[in-house]
Protein backbone atom coordinates (compact mmCIF):
# COMPACT_ATOMS: atom_id res chain seq x y z
CA UNK A 1 0.00 0.00 0.00
CA UNK A 2 1.15 3.24 -0.57
CA UNK A 3 2.39 5.68 2.11
CA UNK A 4 -0.30 8.50 2.55
CA UNK A 5 0.93 12.23 0.93
CA UNK A 6 1.68 14.19 4.12
CA UNK A 7 -0.56 17.47 5.36
CA UNK A 8 2.21 19.99 4.38
CA UNK A 9 2.76 18.47 0.82
CA UNK A 10 -1.10 17.91 0.19
CA UNK A 11 -2.99 20.49 1.82
CA UNK A 12 -6.75 20.29 1.99
CA UNK A 13 -9.71 22.74 3.44
CA UNK A 14 -11.84 21.37 6.49
CA UNK A 15 -14.29 20.74 3.26
CA UNK A 16 -11.62 17.92 1.95
CA UNK A 17 -11.43 20.48 -1.64
CA UNK A 18 -8.04 20.89 -2.39
CA UNK A 19 -6.65 24.01 -0.77
CA UNK A 20 -5.81 26.96 -3.29
CA UNK A 21 -8.73 25.75 -5.76
CA UNK A 22 -11.37 24.78 -3.05
CA UNK A 23 -12.31 22.13 -5.82
CA UNK A 24 -12.91 18.52 -5.21
CA UNK A 25 -13.15 15.53 -8.52
CA UNK A 26 -16.64 16.07 -9.12
CA UNK A 27 -16.70 19.93 -9.39
CA UNK A 28 -13.51 19.50 -12.75
CA UNK A 29 -15.05 18.64 -16.22
CA UNK A 30 -12.03 16.36 -18.35
CA UNK A 31 -12.52 19.76 -21.03
CA UNK A 32 -11.01 22.70 -18.86
CA UNK A 33 -10.89 26.26 -20.35
CA UNK A 34 -8.19 28.30 -18.27
CA UNK A 35 -8.44 32.02 -18.37
CA UNK A 36 -6.11 34.70 -16.40
CA UNK A 37 -8.88 37.15 -16.05
CA UNK A 38 -11.67 36.35 -13.40
CA UNK A 39 -13.72 38.15 -15.66
CA UNK A 40 -13.21 35.97 -18.47
CA UNK A 41 -15.00 33.24 -16.82
CA UNK A 42 -17.98 34.69 -16.46
CA UNK A 43 -18.05 35.94 -20.22
CA UNK A 44 -17.28 32.29 -21.43
CA UNK A 45 -19.89 30.51 -18.85
CA UNK A 46 -23.02 32.97 -19.61
CA UNK A 47 -22.60 30.87 -22.86
CA UNK A 48 -23.76 27.80 -20.79
CA UNK A 49 -26.60 26.21 -20.82
CA UNK A 50 -26.53 25.47 -17.18
CA UNK A 51 -23.76 25.58 -14.39
CA UNK A 52 -23.57 23.08 -12.00
CA UNK A 53 -20.40 24.68 -10.04
CA UNK A 54 -19.10 27.42 -8.78
CA UNK A 55 -16.06 28.30 -6.42
CA UNK A 56 -14.11 30.93 -5.56
CA UNK A 57 -11.25 31.74 -3.86
CA UNK A 58 -9.02 34.47 -3.95
CA UNK A 59 -8.82 35.05 -7.64
CA UNK A 60 -9.39 31.56 -8.57
CA UNK A 61 -12.64 31.35 -9.95
CA UNK A 62 -14.39 28.18 -11.33
CA UNK A 63 -17.46 27.53 -13.36
CA UNK A 64 -18.33 24.10 -14.64
CA UNK A 65 -21.19 23.73 -16.53
CA UNK A 66 -22.47 22.53 -19.98
CA UNK A 67 -22.76 23.72 -23.92
CA UNK A 68 -24.55 21.94 -26.77
CA UNK A 69 -24.12 18.48 -24.26
CA UNK A 70 -20.53 19.14 -23.43
CA UNK A 71 -19.44 19.48 -19.84
CA UNK A 72 -16.77 21.88 -19.73
CA UNK A 73 -15.19 23.71 -16.86
CA UNK A 74 -13.60 27.30 -16.68
CA UNK A 75 -11.16 28.48 -14.26
CA UNK A 76 -9.02 32.28 -13.78
CA UNK A 77 -5.68 31.24 -13.04
CA UNK A 78 -4.56 35.47 -12.43
CA UNK A 79 -1.28 36.30 -13.89
CA UNK A 80 2.32 34.51 -14.46
CA UNK A 81 3.73 30.87 -14.37
CA UNK A 82 4.14 30.57 -10.42
CA UNK A 83 0.04 30.70 -10.60
CA UNK A 84 0.14 27.91 -13.59
CA UNK A 85 1.75 25.77 -11.11
CA UNK A 86 -0.61 25.86 -8.57
CA UNK A 87 -3.74 25.56 -10.71
CA UNK A 88 -2.40 22.47 -12.85
CA UNK A 89 -1.07 20.56 -9.47
CA UNK A 90 -4.48 20.87 -7.62
CA UNK A 91 -6.21 20.31 -10.91
CA UNK A 92 -4.07 17.03 -11.22
CA UNK A 93 -4.37 16.35 -7.61
CA UNK A 94 -8.06 16.64 -7.42
CA UNK A 95 -8.88 14.43 -9.86
CA UNK A 96 -6.01 11.80 -9.50
CA UNK A 97 -5.46 11.65 -5.60
CA UNK A 98 -7.91 10.49 -3.52
CA UNK A 99 -8.49 13.09 -1.73
CA UNK A 100 -9.62 11.14 1.43
CA UNK A 101 -7.01 8.20 1.63
CA UNK A 102 -3.99 11.03 0.43
CA UNK A 103 -3.05 8.58 -2.24
CA UNK A 104 -2.65 8.67 -6.31
CA UNK A 105 -5.70 6.56 -7.90
CA UNK A 106 -4.94 3.63 -9.76
CA UNK A 107 -6.62 4.70 -12.84
CA UNK A 108 -5.42 8.60 -14.22
CA UNK A 109 -8.01 10.79 -15.72
CA UNK A 110 -6.82 12.97 -18.56
CA UNK A 111 -7.53 16.35 -18.77
CA UNK A 112 -7.87 18.67 -22.18
CA UNK A 113 -6.81 22.20 -20.90
CA UNK A 114 -7.32 24.97 -23.27
CA UNK A 115 -5.67 28.71 -22.37
CA UNK A 116 -7.94 31.25 -23.73
CA UNK A 117 -5.80 34.59 -23.22
CA UNK A 118 -3.86 37.31 -24.90
CA UNK A 119 -0.55 38.00 -25.82
CA UNK A 120 1.92 40.38 -27.79
CA UNK A 121 2.50 39.38 -31.45
CA UNK A 122 6.09 39.20 -32.44
CA UNK A 123 5.54 38.92 -36.18
CA UNK A 124 4.92 42.03 -38.08
CA UNK A 125 3.06 39.98 -40.43
CA UNK A 126 0.45 38.82 -37.77
CA UNK A 127 -2.62 41.50 -37.41
CA UNK A 128 -3.76 42.85 -34.29
CA UNK A 129 -6.93 41.65 -32.60
CA UNK A 130 -5.96 38.08 -34.82
CA UNK A 131 -5.89 34.42 -33.15
CA UNK A 132 -2.73 32.65 -32.71
CA UNK A 133 -2.23 29.09 -31.23
CA UNK A 134 1.18 27.90 -29.57
CA UNK A 135 2.32 25.03 -31.24
CA UNK A 136 5.79 25.12 -28.52
CA UNK A 137 6.26 27.45 -25.36
CA UNK A 138 9.14 28.98 -24.82
CA UNK A 139 9.90 29.55 -21.45
CA UNK A 140 12.35 32.18 -19.19
CA UNK A 141 10.35 31.47 -16.06
CA UNK A 142 12.70 28.22 -15.08
CA UNK A 143 9.57 26.74 -13.54
CA UNK A 144 10.19 22.80 -15.07
CA UNK A 145 13.15 23.11 -13.94
CA UNK A 146 12.50 22.70 -10.04
CA UNK A 147 11.06 19.33 -11.15
CA UNK A 148 12.58 15.66 -11.86
CA UNK A 149 10.71 15.08 -15.10
CA UNK A 150 11.51 18.79 -16.61
CA UNK A 151 13.95 16.74 -18.79
CA UNK A 152 11.92 14.52 -20.11
CA UNK A 153 9.72 17.37 -21.72
CA UNK A 154 11.99 19.57 -22.73
CA UNK A 155 13.49 19.79 -26.00
CA UNK A 156 16.81 20.38 -25.37
CA UNK A 157 18.31 20.63 -29.01
CA UNK A 158 15.73 23.21 -29.64
CA UNK A 159 16.39 24.91 -25.83
CA UNK A 160 20.13 24.97 -26.91
CA UNK A 161 19.65 26.42 -30.60
CA UNK A 162 17.80 29.27 -28.57
CA UNK A 163 20.48 29.71 -26.60
CA UNK A 164 23.37 29.67 -28.74
CA UNK A 165 21.28 32.35 -31.32
CA UNK A 166 20.66 34.59 -28.18
CA UNK A 167 24.30 34.45 -26.95
CA UNK A 168 22.28 34.03 -23.64
CA UNK A 169 23.54 36.08 -20.47
CA UNK A 170 24.57 33.66 -17.84
CA UNK A 171 22.76 35.64 -15.06
CA UNK A 172 19.23 34.68 -16.74
CA UNK A 173 17.51 31.70 -16.06
CA UNK A 174 17.66 28.73 -19.04
CA UNK A 175 15.20 29.10 -21.24
CA UNK A 176 13.38 26.00 -22.43
CA UNK A 177 10.81 24.17 -24.92
CA UNK A 178 8.01 22.52 -24.64
CA UNK A 179 6.00 21.20 -27.36
CA UNK A 180 1.90 21.59 -27.17
CA UNK A 181 -0.70 19.29 -27.61
CA UNK A 182 -1.33 17.21 -31.11
CA UNK A 183 -4.68 16.27 -30.36
CA UNK A 184 -5.81 19.41 -29.17
CA UNK A 185 -3.80 21.21 -31.64
CA UNK A 186 -5.94 19.36 -34.59
CA UNK A 187 -9.16 20.57 -32.78
CA UNK A 188 -8.17 24.10 -31.57
CA UNK A 189 -5.35 25.31 -34.33
CA UNK A 190 -6.93 24.50 -37.86
CA UNK A 191 -6.34 28.05 -39.86
CA UNK A 192 -5.19 29.99 -37.09
CA UNK A 193 -1.75 31.87 -36.88
CA UNK A 194 0.95 29.15 -35.02
CA UNK A 195 4.63 29.17 -33.53
CA UNK A 196 6.13 29.64 -31.00
CA UNK A 197 5.05 31.30 -27.44
CA UNK A 198 7.74 32.94 -25.63
CA UNK A 199 6.32 32.74 -21.83
CA UNK A 200 8.23 35.77 -19.87
CA UNK A 201 8.47 36.15 -15.44
CA UNK A 202 6.90 39.66 -16.14
CA UNK A 203 5.52 42.50 -18.22
CA UNK A 204 7.78 45.24 -18.49
CA UNK A 205 11.52 44.65 -18.73
CA UNK A 206 11.07 40.57 -19.33
CA UNK A 207 9.35 41.65 -21.93
CA UNK A 208 11.63 44.56 -23.70
CA UNK A 209 9.54 47.29 -22.30
CA UNK A 210 10.98 50.45 -21.00
CA UNK A 211 9.36 52.98 -18.80
CA UNK A 212 11.74 54.46 -16.43
CA UNK A 213 13.90 51.53 -15.98
CA UNK A 214 15.80 49.86 -18.85
CA UNK A 215 15.97 46.65 -20.18
CA UNK A 216 19.14 44.41 -20.32
CA UNK A 217 18.83 43.99 -23.73
CA UNK A 218 17.53 46.53 -26.12
CA UNK A 219 17.66 44.78 -29.00
CA UNK A 220 15.78 41.66 -27.36
CA UNK A 221 12.57 41.95 -29.17
CA UNK A 222 14.36 41.94 -32.43
CA UNK A 223 16.36 39.35 -31.49
CA UNK A 224 13.23 36.67 -30.84
CA UNK A 225 11.29 37.97 -33.92
CA UNK A 226 14.44 36.64 -35.72
CA UNK A 227 14.73 33.49 -34.49
CA UNK A 228 13.90 30.40 -36.25
CA UNK A 229 13.74 26.82 -35.60
CA UNK A 230 12.94 24.20 -38.46
CA UNK A 231 10.76 26.38 -40.12
CA UNK A 232 9.45 27.91 -36.79
CA UNK A 233 9.41 31.16 -35.94
CA UNK A 234 8.51 32.87 -32.45
CA UNK A 235 5.31 34.62 -32.48
CA UNK A 236 3.85 36.33 -29.83
CA UNK A 237 5.01 36.75 -26.22
CA UNK A 238 2.87 36.10 -22.99
CA UNK A 239 3.25 34.48 -19.50
CA UNK A 240 1.60 31.44 -19.17
CA UNK A 241 2.26 28.73 -21.70
CA UNK A 242 5.47 27.52 -21.49
CA UNK A 243 4.60 26.61 -17.57
CA UNK A 244 1.28 25.36 -19.04
CA UNK A 245 2.61 23.07 -21.60
CA UNK A 246 5.67 21.72 -19.06
CA UNK A 247 3.57 20.84 -16.27
CA UNK A 248 0.64 19.36 -18.28
CA UNK A 249 3.43 16.97 -19.85
CA UNK A 250 4.87 16.04 -17.29
CA UNK A 251 1.17 15.12 -15.56
CA UNK A 252 -0.25 13.29 -18.85
CA UNK A 253 -2.71 16.06 -19.32
CA UNK A 254 -3.60 17.25 -23.16
CA UNK A 255 -2.70 21.30 -23.28
CA UNK A 256 -3.06 24.30 -25.89
CA UNK A 257 -2.71 27.53 -25.85
CA UNK A 258 -4.73 30.10 -27.92
CA UNK A 259 -4.70 34.07 -27.82
CA UNK A 260 -5.89 37.58 -29.03
CA UNK A 261 -2.65 39.14 -30.40
CA UNK A 262 -3.81 42.04 -28.64
CA UNK A 263 -0.62 44.05 -29.64
CA UNK A 264 2.29 44.26 -32.75
CA UNK A 265 5.44 44.59 -30.86
CA UNK A 266 7.35 45.22 -34.15
CA UNK A 267 4.75 48.10 -36.10
CA UNK A 268 4.24 49.22 -31.63
CA UNK A 269 0.37 48.67 -32.33
CA UNK A 270 -2.10 48.20 -29.70
CA UNK A 271 -5.71 46.77 -30.22
CA UNK A 272 -8.01 49.24 -30.06
CA UNK A 273 -11.18 47.00 -28.83
CA UNK A 274 -9.56 43.73 -27.83
CA UNK A 275 -12.36 42.38 -25.59
CA UNK A 276 -14.86 42.00 -28.62
CA UNK A 277 -11.36 40.07 -30.69
CA UNK A 278 -11.76 37.88 -27.03
CA UNK A 279 -15.45 37.25 -27.23
CA UNK A 280 -15.27 36.14 -30.76
CA UNK A 281 -11.97 33.72 -29.80
CA UNK A 282 -14.57 32.56 -27.05
CA UNK A 283 -17.47 31.39 -29.23
CA UNK A 284 -15.01 30.14 -31.93
CA UNK A 285 -13.15 27.68 -29.19
CA UNK A 286 -16.60 26.67 -27.44
CA UNK A 287 -17.78 25.82 -31.53
CA UNK A 288 -14.81 23.61 -32.04
CA UNK A 289 -15.00 22.02 -28.53
CA UNK A 290 -18.55 20.57 -29.56
CA UNK A 291 -18.23 20.28 -33.44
Amino acid sequence: MLNPIGGAELILNPDGSIYHLHLRAEDVADTVIVVGDVGRVRNISKHFEKLDTERQNRDFLTHTGWYKGKRITVLSTGIGADNIDIVINELDAVVNIDLLQRTPKAEKRKLHIIRLGTSGGLQAGIPVDSFVVSGWGLGFDSLIHFYEAGKKVEDIPMSEAFIRFMKWPAELSRPYFVKGSELLMQVIGKDLYHGITATAPGFYGPQGRSLRLTPFDSGFIDKLTEFEYQGMRIVNFEMETSALYGLSRMLGHEAISVCVAVANRPKNEFSKDYRAAVDKLIILLLGRLTA
